[in-house]
């Protein structure tokens, strides 16, 4: 196969920070183990190999040396039936910078593994910093790495994941977390998203930016931090509903009471209620009620219009309304999602 094309020649974007410590690559380990969700590991991996490419395209030494690690496995089997070339598992004292623990189908059964788990605890202290994508947060969950800290996963196993682990304050809606020195992030797409914040840690705004730019992804995804929208938990129901959400999602400053709804809908009200409810498991007020609160967390995440213009725009009528939806739905007021969300 023909090369891949390197970073455009010009303008090259220099880093704000110096590449490396004392000319002395950071050690990255990815830890894998069989049925291991394949992008778990490769975008990441990509992501620290495209950080390398670039600082050597501009002259500079590879930042990262990157490994993939795995338990008496010279390769691994993905739950995509691909195969990925490992190294053994370094010896617990041996010097690393970050270690990242991917997830996956077989990650209960790599969590049942005592010896796996005792590695990956004294593994943990060796690291300057951790990290998870997407149900890697079990086995770090499992080590005791998470215990008192905050932490994501997947949408679809947060609640497993504070089950499992109820010291864990796990929050179901960003796309990453960092707590101290341990970062975790939602699910498998998440962690480019979290690769990326690492590399801007390390190399400053312009390397990630480059690197961002050159795989083709948002540096930081656009509408604020939700990895599960209203909209798209909502499409279920697009063959029956998809014109009227259309018509929703442009109308959410005006009128949306239930009689207006049924109208658009073509429907009696006890008809549409009906219909809906059970197309979307949601009651048509439920549904507008998270849609304007997506709505304005966009806003709130993306521009600095007042709290007040926010609230008006997306049809809450009055902050105090918007503020009750966002307590009952994000355990958030406004004013703190945007603190931490915020742009």
């Amino acid at each position: 196969m023909p090369k891949s094309p390197r970073f455009p020649p010009t303008p090259v974007l220099r880093t704000t920070r110096a590449p490396v410590r004392g000319n002395v690559a950071r050690v990255i380990e990815v830890l894998a183990f069989p049925s291991v969700q394949l992008l778990d590991v490769t975008g990441p991996l990509q992501v620290f190999a495209s950080a390398n490419e670039h600082i050597e395209q501009s002259g500079g030494t590879s930042p990262y040396i990157l490994r993939v690690v795995a338990k008496k496995c010279s390769r691994v089997t993905a739950s995509s039936g691909l195969e990925i070339a490992t190294s053994p598992l370094p010896r617990s004292a041996s010097a690393l910078d970050t270690l990242l623990v991917a997830g996956g189908p077989g990650v209960d059964l790599a969590t049942a593994d005592p010896a796996l788990l005792d590695w990956l605890r004294q593994r943990v202290t060796k690291a300057r910093r951790v990290a998870s994508v997407c149900t890697g947060a079990f086995l770090l969950g499992a080590s005791g790495a998470l215990d008192g800290r905050r932490a994501v996963t997947h949408w679809s196993y947060c609640a497993e994941l504070a089950r499992r682990f109820p010291a864990v304050r796990v929050e179901s809606d960003p796309i990453f977390v960092r707590d101290g020195a341990i970062w975790t992030s939602a699910g498998v797409t998440a962690g480019i998203d979290l690769a990326l914040a690492l590399v801007e840690e390390d190399l400053g705004r312009a390397t990630a930016l480059a690197v961002a730019r050159y795989l083709v992804v948002f540096l930081k995804r656009p509408g604020g931090q939700a990895q599960f929208s209203e909209a798209l938990s909502l499409q279920s129901a697009e063959d029956e509903f998809g014109v009227l959400h259309q018509w929703i999602d442009k109308h959410l400053s005006g009128d949306l009471s239930l009689p207006r709804l049924a109208s658009q809908a073509g429907m009696s009200e006890r008809s549409f209620s009906r219909h809906y409810t059970r197309a979307t498991g949601l009651t048509p007020a439920r549904a507008i009620e998270r849609l304007r609160v997506e709505a304005a967390r966009r806003m709130l995440a993306e521009t600095r219009l007042p709290v007040k213009s926010v609230s008006r725009r997306c049809g809450f009528g009055s902050e105090e309304t918007m503020r009750r939806s966002f307590l009952r739905l994000l355990a958030a007021t406004p004013q703190d999602y945007r603190s931490r969300f915020g742009s």
